[in-house]
């Protein structure tokens, strides 16, 4: 049982900077989807990219999604 333990602890400690970084790249790509007016193509598209696509969707909205006159 202590083995299972340390093994639980030492992967907490290896994936919550990534969970980190997802759930907080997640949100400002959230954010920036609903204040911005226009998008490359419908914005619910763009949400179901940003919310299924762990890590890439939200990337991938920052690099395609975003309207350049904006």
């Amino acid at each position: 049982m202590q083995d299972a333990m340390t093994m639980l602890q030492e992967n907490l400690a290896i994936f919550a900077p990534l969970i980190a970084v997802q759930i907080i790249l997640s949100v400002l790509a959230l954010v920036s989807l609903f204040r911005t007016d226009e998008t490359n193509g419908p914005k619910w598209m763009w949400a179901l990219i940003i919310l299924f696509i762990n890590t890439l969707g939200p990337i991938a909205y920052f690099i395609f999604g975003r309207r350049g006159d904006v």
